[in-house]
């Protein structure tokens, strides 16, 4: 959710409208951006913030034991059902309802410990037992938990340690008054077969147990450019009047070589799907599993064990370190926050987290920036000369240097070098005069009321020095960094960068993986936004974490402009839709060679869109009355008849895919090869529905292991991703890796080793050696090779 919540957008619309005219206009001409945060902040009245204040009550964002209470059952339904990953969310859910040193946090991480401890991640397991002896956890309940560390410990070979924790056991249970018969006998039984298994492990032969070292090519940039850090030395910035700032190519670059590898200067996690505002407690206490869920709200590392913040239940980390220095950056400003950045969206929460970061730079610069806005001063522009003026704020008052420099690019320092830091960001464009009056209106109101709170909460928010304490000198300074919240919600339209990830669906015992592409947070990287933008581009971009990975996509020549997708790409959407879409998030109107070709195309449309003649099986053209494309054919037909006829089959392979996730095969088979035969009475072999309905029965028939039939749909499926994305798309190479999994469990060994290489020269130019696939194939590629001759044509057992 990057803007408001629907509720206050369409309070601060309707507030709009009320306005009188004269007060609209104002706003409307207003030429710089601290007119229209002072002319806007003004209408902001004591109801509306109470209205806002309301509206952040529906976010449960504090701690609450009974919200403890309710997540640790509903994780120990879960456990009982064996659905450990399910479970280990749900107390983490609970942990973070739970205040510190409590028994209710202390029986939470006891229990994630237990879940952990079933899905073999024994070092977590280790830390949530360590964390909930630390938070008091009851004595009585002590003996059962130290035996699972000594299991842990026993199965890492710490045998040590395994040993001296059940001595420990043994000598408080002796101490203990006698415990009841049973328990008591179990647990004894239990000790004794954990010394056993010291025994066994000691009395082995000695071993080196190293893990398989693998040298895969490490991602980093072969030679970092001089000018601009985490940018390669093969690119060079420049800039035009008519584009802007840009990157062009100062050598041949060939596919898959990393141009940029940048670190978000700023992320914030997306919240995922939030309960309704105002509803019962049970939609407040959701179980639903949501991004926010697992992932790090720092570093985005995915984790099934969070550390939450002391403060507040939203914020969750992968470890103490993060959560630390999460504290110490930025939030212990947000943390009592958290309902009204949740209702103002992420975009806000990025704009004030941007100011937070900046004061721990040296920001004068900046603030000379923010207070020539506000004074009306004109804007640095490239190649310009203009007075630099200087602001001691450490006395309170401002003193002003006057001295002339000449100003190159935007966001380079007196150098020439562009880094990845606050001054970059400020100097990305905001295009404020592109932006609507209601919805800059929109933007002031939300940044006011928010700096209202801070100053309530008498919180150094905003402050240059990070310990300082709020005074009325610095909350005089407020609108200084009102202003420049406001200029950063303005340039996020244009510059966020959505952070994603690949997300693994279905069961952990399907043996071939289905993925999908999901938006995991939104981040501002200064030098990615260097990049303009093309609808085919000829770079790719990938995330690891917080870290963004540029990497040609195809050979680039000496010259040529590094180009990036900003959305619209032409394989997703119309040129058309593009053209609409970029004009209207973007302000520009595209010209780049996909959306030349486009227009001259003819009016088949795209061939994953296309309807075919059920006579002569040639493409269908037209508008609303669509006639075959083969002239001996008389076939006629409405297109509305046709696109109704595919909204009904869609409905059934949506039936279809409902029965295949709940593993109904021996329904969902039929159903989808009944899909398959409609839809080859009309639409193209190349269109996204039949691709769809290919994967569908390949994926079943993966599931009951056959293998063959499995391969012959997916060898469909991929001449519909060729054709919407491109032979050498990172999309082909996620299906091209499901079809190389298929045929090695169906030990088709040169089918199976082909398909491994045609996936892994795909993957490597987008994702990297390092990504989890390419590692897989490659492991896939040693088996194959490993297995002896004898063994070709026959099936590999599916029980790994």
């Amino acid at each position: 959710m990057d803007l408001p919540v629907d509720e206050w957008k369409s309070y601060l619309l309707q507030k709009w409208s009320l306005l009188p005219k004269s007060a609209q206009a104002t706003i409307s001409i207003a030429e710089t951006l601290s007119e229209i945060f002072l002319h806007s902040s003004s209408f902001l009245q004591s109801e509306d913030e109470r209205f806002l204040n309301r509206l952040s009550q529906g976010y449960s964002v504090g701690k609450d034991p009974n919200a403890s209470c309710f997540y640790r059952e509903e994780g120990n339904r879960k456990f009982q059902e064996k659905n450990y990953t399910g479970a280990a969310v749900l107390y983490s859910k609970g942990v973070s309802h739970s205040r510190p040193n409590t028994e209710e946090i202390s029986l939470c991480y006891a229990n994630r410990s237990a879940a952990l401890f079933h899905l073999g991640q024994y070092e977590t397991c280790l830390n949530d037992i360590i964390r909930a002896l630390m938070h008091g956890y009851p004595e009585r309940l002590q003996p059962k938990l130290m035996l699972r560390k000594a299991e842990c410990l026993v199965t890492l070979g710490r045998l040590k340690e395994a040993s001296q924790t059940i001595s420990d056991l043994e000598s408080n249970v002796t101490e203990r008054p006698t415990p009841a018969a049973s328990p008591f006998q179990i647990l004894q039984k239990n000790l004794c077969d954990l010394k056993m298994k010291i025994q066994e492990k000691e009395n082995l032969p000695e071993t080196f147990l190293t893990a398989v070292a693998k040298d895969f090519e490490r991602m980093d940039l072969r030679e970092e450019n001089e000018q601009i850090p985490s940018a390669s030395s093969s690119v060079q910035l420049r800039t035009d009047p008519l584009k802007g700032r840009y990157l062009i190519a100062i050598k041949d670059i060939l596919p898959g070589e990393i141009l940029v590898k940048e670190d978000a200067f700023v992320s914030v996690l997306n919240p995922g799907e939030m309960p309704p505002l105002h509803q019962g407690l049970e939609s407040r206490w959701d179980t639903r599993i949501t991004t926010g869920d697992l992932y790090c709200h720092k570093c985005l590392k995915h984790t099934l064990a969070m550390v939450p913040c002391h403060g507040c239940s939203y914020a969750k980390y992968c470890s103490q370190e993060c959560m630390q220095q999460a504290w110490e950056l930025y939030h212990s400003i947000e943390c009592s926050l958290g309902g009204l950045l949740l209702t103002l969206g992420t975009f806000c929460h990025i704009a004030l987290r941007l100011t937070l970061l900046a004061r721990f730079e040296n920001v004068d610069k900046v603030v000379r920036g923010i207070c020539d806005e506000i004074n009306n001063k004109d804007i640095h522009l490239p190649g310009s000369k203009t007075l630099d003026k200087t602001f001691n704020y450490s006395q309170g008052k401002r003193e002003e240097i006057s001295k002339t420099v000449e100003t190159q690019i935007p966001g380079c320092n007196i150098d020439g070098k562009y880094e990845n830091n606050y001054n970059a960001v400020f100097s990305l464009l905001s295009h404020t005069e592109n932006h609507s009056p209601e919805h800059k209106f929109l933007c002031a109101l939300s940044v006011s009321a928010l700096c209202r709170q801070l100053e309530a909460n008498n919180l150094p928010a905003l402050t240059t020095d990070p310990k300082a304490e709020m005074t009325p000198d610095s909350c005089a300074d407020l609108n200084i960094w009102a202003v420049a919240m406001l200029r950063h919600l303005l340039q996020l339209q244009c510059n966020a960068q959505a952070i994603t990830t690949i997300q693994h669906t279905g069961s952990k015992e399907s043996i071939v993986t289905d993925s999908r592409q999901v938006r995991l947070a939104t981040g501002i990287f200064p030098v990615v936004s260097l990049l303009n933008h093309s609808c085919s581009p000829n770079t790719s971009v990938s995330f690891a974490g917080t870290v963004a990975t540029i990497r040609a996509a195809q050979q680039i020549r000496k010259g040529q402009e590094i180009l990036h997708c900003y959305g619209p790409h032409e394989s997703r959407m119309s040129a058309a839709e593009r053209q609409q879409k970029l004009r209207s998030q973007y302000f520009f109107d595209c010209s780049c060679p996909a959306c030349h070709c486009e227009k001259l195309r003819t009016a088949t449309g795209p061939r994953w869109e296309a309807f075919r003649c059920n006579n002569c099986r040639a493409l269908m053209q037209g508008d609303d009355v669509l006639s075959c494309g083969n002239r001996a054919c008389p076939e006629r037909i409405s297109r509305n008849h046709l696109v109704s006829r595919l909204q009904d089959l869609q409905q059934q392979v949506g039936i279809a895919s409902e029965l295949l996730r709940n593993g109904k095969l021996e329904q969902a088979i039929p159903w989808l090869l009944r899909c398959q035969q409609d839809a080859e009475s009309f639409l193209s072999a190349e269109h996204a529905v039949a691709g769809e309905i290919e994967d569908g029965l390949a994926r079943a028939y993966a599931a009951l292991g056959e293998w063959q039939k499995s391969a012959t749909h997916l060898q469909k499926s991929l001449q519909v991703v060729a054709a919407r994305h491109g032979p050498s798309s990172v999309e082909m190479g996620h299906e091209l890796f499901k079809l190389a999994q298929v045929l090695f469990n169906g030990f088709a060994v040169p089918e199976a080793l082909n398909a491994i290489q045609k996936a892994e020269d795909v993957l490597l130019v987008h994702c990297g050696p390092q990504s989890d696939e390419v590692q897989e194939l490659q492991e896939m590629r040693s088996c194959l090779m490993d297995w002896p001759p004898i063994l070709v044509g026959t099936q590999k057992d599916s029980d790994p």
